[in-house]
C-alpha cells in the first residue's frame, strides 16, 4: 500500500507576529463576536473534539466511486482512499479549512507542499461528499485534489489565514510558508499594530477627503479575500492599495462571467460587486452592509430591512425610494418581496455553498431568451415560460427594462464571440460609461480590434482615467500594437503597480536587464511561477525578449504540471515553429486544439503546420475541423482549398475557396486562388471572370492581372 504522505512534517502556526488574543483585553466584546465568526474559523489544526464525528462516519464509505477509509491512532487521523484502479493511497489529515456550511480537509505531501482534499464534510448534514459532484477528476489533472490546482499553499492558504506567505522555492518547488495564526485575525485586517497605538493621535481629521479616503482602505481590506483575482505580490498586508498587489478578475470570459456581469464560475462577491451601481458609483463599502467581526449583516434581509436602509425617502446616499410591494409587484412576505431574491440571487459552489451575486442587477428575462443569462424570476417560476415572465416584466416596467444593462450584455456577447464590427457597440459604451470595472472589461473586449483607429483613439485617451482598473486595461490593449513605445513609455512610473506591470510587459524587450522596471516584472513572474500558467508567463516573456530557445523549458515544465493545459501546448507550438521544429509544432499546436476543442484558430494552425512538415493528411484533417468549429474562418477555407487542389480534389477545392470568399468578399487572394484552379482545368472563360472578380477588390493584384493580361 502506498503510503505518501504520512511522514510528512505537519507544520503548525508560527511565532510570528502579534495575534488576535494579544487584543482581547482592550477589545473584549469585538473578540468575542469575532471568535465565533467565519473569519475565526476559516482555518485550524484537526481536533478529534471537534472532528471525531466526521471521521468516525467515514470509517468505511463509498463517495463518487471512491472508497474511503478513516483510522484515528493516537489523535491523528489517517485516511486511505482506494479508487477503482490504482493503489490504494493513505494520507493525514492536518487541517481544516472552513467550518459552515462545509469544512474541506488539508493533507501534507511533503517538501512543505499540502493540499485540498476533494473530500469534504457538511456539519449540519452531517455526511461527507465530494467537491465536485459526480464531474471525475483524475489522478494527474491539474484540477484533481493531488494536483497543483487544489495545492493549498498557493490557492488556499493566503484567505485562510493571518500574515501568511508562501515561499516558494523554484529550484527544489517546494514551500517553506508560515503565517501568524491560523484563521483570519486582527492583524490580517488591522495590520500588526504596536503595543502603544491606542495612544497615537488619529491623523484622519473627518473632512470628506479623508473619509473617501478611508472608506476606500476598509472595502480594499475585504477585497482580496473575496475576490477572484490574480496576484501581483506575494505578501499583501492591510491597508496598502488593492491595484498594489491584485489584479481583479473582470467580465471578460463567457467561461467566467455572465454577459451581463452575473457570476458564473466561482467569482466570489468583489468583481461583482465593483460591476454594480452601489459599489462601482455610489461609494456603497461592506461594512454598511456587514459587522466585519461577527460577519453577519447589520440588519435582516428577510424583511428588507437591510436594503431599504437607503432606499426610503430623504436617504443620505440619494438613492432611489423603493416601496417594495409596488416595486416587486409580488405581496409583503412573499418570496418575491424580498430584494434579494430578485436582486442577489444564489449560486451554489461546491455542491453545499450558496453563495449571493453582489451585481444588484434586474432580473431581465430577454436576456435570458436571447442569450442564456438566467434570471431570478425563472428560479421561483420554474413552470412559466420566458415568454410569460418577458410579458410580466415588460407590463410592470415598460421602457425602464431597456437600459444600460441590457445594451451592454448584447456588446459584450458579441465581442465575446468575435461578430463583425461588435467594436463599435463597445466603444459607443466605453464613452459613456461611468463605472470603471465595466468601463475596463469593455476596453479589455476590444483588443481584437485594436489596429483600428477609432479603437486607438479611444482607448489611448483613457490611459488617463483615474481609475488604475481602466488605465491598465488601456494598456493591455495598446500594449499588443508594436509602434506605441512613446506612447506606454510615462506609464513605467504609474502610482499603480498594476498598470507598471502591464506597462513593462507590453515593453518588456525595451527594459534593461538591470532596471528597477525589469526586476519589478520580474518579481511579478515568480509570484505564480508555482504554477503553469505562471510557467507559460515566464515562457512569453522570454520570448518576447527574443530568448526563443530558453523559452521552451518553462513550457515544457508547465506541461508537465498540466498535461491538459491548451494554453500551454499552443505557446509551445508556436516556439517550436521559431525553432525551425515545424513537425514537433504541429504535434503540439494539434494537442493543444484537442484540448480546447472549440478553438479554431488552434486547429488552423496545426494545420499550417501539418502542411508545412508535408503531413498532408494531417493537414486536412485540422483544416477541416477548424471550419467546423468556425464555418466563417477564411483562412482555414483558403488554405484547405489549397491543400485539396495539391491532392487533386478539384471540385473540393473550388468548394473551400468559395467558402472562403464568402466569408471574406474583401480579399482578393481567394478569387484569384479559383482563376488559377479553374484555368489549370481549361476553363479559361471562368478563370477570367474569376480574376476580374479578384482586381475589383484589389486592382494591383499582380496574379490576376498578369492573368488576364497574359492568357
Amino acid at each position: 500500500m502506498l503510503s505518501r504522505g504520512l511522514n510528512a512534517e505537519v507544520i503548525t502556526d508560527t511565532n510570528y507576529g502579534r495575534k488576535s488574543e494579544d487584543c482581547r483585553s482592550c477589545h473584549s466584546s469585538i473578540y468575542e463576536s469575532w471568535n465565533k465568526s467565519h473569519h475565526a474559523l476559516a482555518h485550524r489544526a484537526v481536533d478529534l473534539r471537534d472532528d471525531s464525528q466526521a471521521f468516525e462516519k467515514l470509517h468505511d464509505i463509498l463517495i463518487e466511486g471512491v472508497h474511503y477509509h478513516s483510522k484515528i491512532t493516537e489523535g491523528t487521523v489517517s485516511i486511505t482512499e482506494n479508487r477503482l484502479s490504482g493503489t490504494p493511497y493513505t494520507y493525514l489529515a492536518a487541517f481544516v479549512m472552513g467550518t459552515s456550511p462545509l469544512r474541506q480537509y488539508i493533507i501534507p505531501t511533503g517538501n512543505g507542499r499540502y493540499q485540498a482534499n476533494e473530500l469534504a464534510y457538511d456539519p449540519h448534514k452531517k455526511e461527507w461528499f465530494n467537491v465536485f459532484g459526480s464531474e471525475h477528476r483524475l489522478p494527474g489533472e491539474w484540477g484533481q485534489w493531488q494536483g497543483r490546482g487544489m495545492n493549498w499553499n498557493s490557492m488556499c492558504a493566503q484567505c485562510h489565514l493571518t500574515d501568511f506567505s508562501k515561499n516558494y522555492n523554484p529550484l527544489t518547488d517546494s514551500y517553506s510558508s508560515h503565517w501568524t495564526e491560523h484563521g483570519v485575525g486582527c492583524i490580517q485586517c488591522h495590520g500588526d499594530l504596536d503595543k502603544d497605538h491606542a495612544k497615537k493621535k488619529s491623523t484622519n481629521k473627518g473632512d470628506q477627503t479623508s473619509l473617501i479616503a478611508k472608506r476606500k482602505i476598509e472595502i480594499e481590506t475585504c477585497a482580496p479575500c473575496h475576490a477572484r483575482n490574480e496576484a501581483l505580490t506575494g505578501e499583501p498586508r492591510a491597508g496598502m492599495k488593492y491595484s498594489d498587489h491584485f489584479r481583479l478578475t473582470l467580465p471578460t470570459e463567457a467561461s467566467t462571467f455572465y454577459p451581463d456581469g452575473q457570476m458564473k464560475d466561482e467569482d466570489f462577491n468583489w468583481t461583482s460587486f465593483q460591476t454594480s451601481r452601489m459599489g462601482g458609483k455610489a461609494s456603497v463599502s461592506c461594512l454598511d452592509c456587514h459587522d466585519p467581526h461577527s460577519n453577519k449583516t447589520l440588519l435582516s434581509a428577510s424583511n428588507n430591512a437591510l436594503c431599504l436602509q437607503c432606499h426610503v425617502a430623504n436617504n443620505l446616499r440619494n438613492a432611489p425610494v423603493i416601496d417594495p410591494v409596488s416595486h416587486s409587484h409580488h405581496i409583503a412576505g412573499s418570496t418575491g418581496n424580498l430584494c434579494i431574491n430578485c436582486h442577489m440571487p444564489t449560486t451554489t459552489y461546491m455542491q453545499r455553498d450558496p453563495r449571493h451575486d453582489h451585481g444588484f442587477l434586474r432580473p431581465d428575462p430577454l436576456l435570458t431568451k436571447e442569450l442564456g443569462i438566467p434570471n431570478a424570476c425563472n428560479k421561483c417560476h420554474s413552470e412559466k415560460s420566458v415568454d410569460w415572465q418577458i410579458a410580466a416584466t415588460n407590463t410592470w416596467y415598460g421602457v425602464k427594462m431597456d437600459s444600460r444593462q441590457r445594451s451592454r450584455a448584447r456588446a459584450i456577447n458579441a465581442a465575446q464571440k468575435g461578430i463583425d464590427h461588435s467594436e463599435d457597440a463597445l466603444l459607443k459604451l466605453i464613452v459613456t460609461e461611468d463605472i470603471p470595472a465595466w468601463r475596463a472589461t469593455l476596453i479589455l473586449l476590444t483588443r481584437p480590434w485594436a489596429v483600428e483607429p477609432s479603437v486607438r483613439s479611444i482607448v489611448t485617451a483613457l490611459l488617463k482615467d483615474e481609475d488604475p482598473l481602466v488605465r491598465s486595461a488601456a494598456v493591455q490593449v495598446l500594449g499588443t500594437q508594436g509602434d506605441l513605445l512613446d506612447t506606454l513609455t510615462p506609464y513605467l512610473k504609474d502610482e499603480s503597480r498594476l498598470v507598471r506591470v502591464d506597462t513593462e510587459w507590453a515593453l518588456s524587450s525595451h527594459l534593461e536587464d538591470t532596471s528597477k522596471e525589469r526586476k519589478e516584472l520580474n518579481a511579478y513572474l515568480a509570484v505564480s511561477s508555482d504554477q503553469p500558467a505562471g510557467q507559460v508567463r515566464i515562457a512569453e516573456d522570454l520570448f518576447n525578449r527574443g530568448h526563443i530557445a530558453e523559452s521552451e523549458v518553462p513550457l515544457r515544465k508547465a506541461i508537465l504540471w498540466d498535461s491538459n493545459a491548451a494554453e500551454a501546448h499552443h505557446t509551445l507550438g508556436l516556439v517550436l515553429d521559431n525553432l525551425n521544429r515545424q513537425a514537433e509544432a504541429a504535434e503540439s499546436l494539434w494537442r493543444a486544439a484537442d484540448l480546447d476543442s472549440r478553438n479554431a484558430v488552434f486547429a488552423l494552425q496545426a494545420g499550417l503546420e501539418f502542411a508545412g512538415s508535408s503531413k498532408v493528411k494531417e493537414a486536412e484533417k485540422a483544416l477541416k475541423e477548424a471550419v467546423l468549429r468556425d464555418p466563417g474562418l477564411d483562412r482555414a477555407w483558403y488554405n484547405l482549398g489549397l491543400l485539396l487542389n495539391q491532392d487533386r480534389s478539384t471540385h473540393e477545392a473550388l468548394d473551400a475557396l468559395a467558402h472562403a470568399e464568402q466569408a471574406a468578399p474583401g480579399i482578393a487572394d481567394y478569387p484569384y486562388a479559383v482563376a488559377t484552379i479553374l484555368w489549370q482545368q481549361g476553363d479559361h472563360i471562368s478563370a477570367k471572370l474569376a480574376a476580374k472578380r479578384a482586381l475589383s477588390i484589389d486592382p494591383n493584384h499582380r496574379g490576376a492581372r498578369s492573368l488576364i493580361n497574359e492568357h
